[in-house]
């Protein structure tokens, strides 16, 4: 039987989940645009998710926009029991399909207002900034994040495709317990943002986990695909091993919307990579 058998970390010192989640951005139509095509097999894959020992759910106001949350409302709600959901504010969806940033304080109360009421909750597990608007002072998006937490309808805030200056910034103005940046095996360009998280003990939410598929692993394609014969494993799962094993605040947030994907992906938390493996990935 497939069992998420990532260890733990605790997101914002006191929330305690599995590091291998899942990410719910699949769980709608086409372009990430409206329904899925089977809401009922949408359901399936959050539930088998939970029995499976997955209690860590990533999602966004702006998937669907705003199917995934309704999803996973009418899927774990009202008590949520055993599962962590993260959710997110600060991007517009338009008619073209575009993702164009909004950091204005006025629209992220009203973008976390929305995502209050599709999840059924009175209060976010972990609510985040999904990525610095040019046209808003960050600090001044941040400073909203900050109120809604001292409000009472946010228990952690989190940031999302930040740099290094950005969560300093951040942390001035609030405790940060995530950060979510897109890092795998092919793209470390956010390196220097991961050791800032482990310096901190700030969890490290790597979007894109395994690229865009198995042919978006990098120059370490071919060492990744040696490996995973070796281990009778795919691309895909070592991708994730390597993560899981790269660093303890990594939180992989796999995403898939089918019940068999997403029992593969939580079997690469079985795989354990030799030294030797770790060193022919970095």
């Amino acid at each position: 039987m497939v069992e998420n058998r990532s260890d733990t970390f605790d997101i914002g010192g006191e929330l305690t989940v599995h590091r291998l989640g899942f990410g719910a951005m699949r769980l709608t139509g086409d372009d990430i645009i409206g329904p899925p095509e089977d809401e009922g097999e949408a359901r399936k894959v959050l539930e088998r998710a939970r029995e499976i020992g997955v209690d860590f759910v990533d999602t966004a106001d702006s998937y669907g926009p705003c199917v995934s949350e309704r999803l996973i409302g009418e899927t774990y709600g009202p008590d949520y029991e055993d599962v962590v959901v993260a959710t997110k504010g600060g991007l517009w969806r338009t008619l073209d399909g575009s993702w164009p940033p909004c950091g204005d304080p006025q629209y992220l109360q009203d973008a976390l207002m929305g995502s209050l009421d599709r999840l059924g909750v009175d209060s976010i597990d972990l609510y985040q900034f999904h990525r610095p608007d040019p046209d808003t002072p960050f600090e001044e998006s941040i400073q909203q994040m900050a109120e809604f937490k001292d409000e009472g309808y946010v228990d952690h805030v989190g940031v999302s495709n930040v740099s290094v200056e950005q969560l300093d910034t951040a942390r001035d103005v609030v405790e940060i317990a995530t950060v979510q940046n897109e890092f795998n095996v092919g793209d470390r360009s956010d390196a220097d943002v991961l050791e800032a998280c482990e310096d901190a003990g700030i969890g490290f939410i790597p979007w894109s986990p395994i690229g865009s598929g198995e042919d978006d692993l990098g120059e370490k394609a071919d060492a990744v695909s040696e490996i995973a014969e070796e281990h009778d494993a795919s691309d895909s799962q070592i991708a994730l091993a390597w993560l899981l094993q790269r660093s303890p605040v990594i939180l992989p947030i796999p995403g898939t919307s089918s019940v068999d994907h997403l029992e593969e992906n939580v079997a690469a938390s079985e795989i354990e990579l030799s030294d030797d493996e770790m060193e022919r990935l970095e």
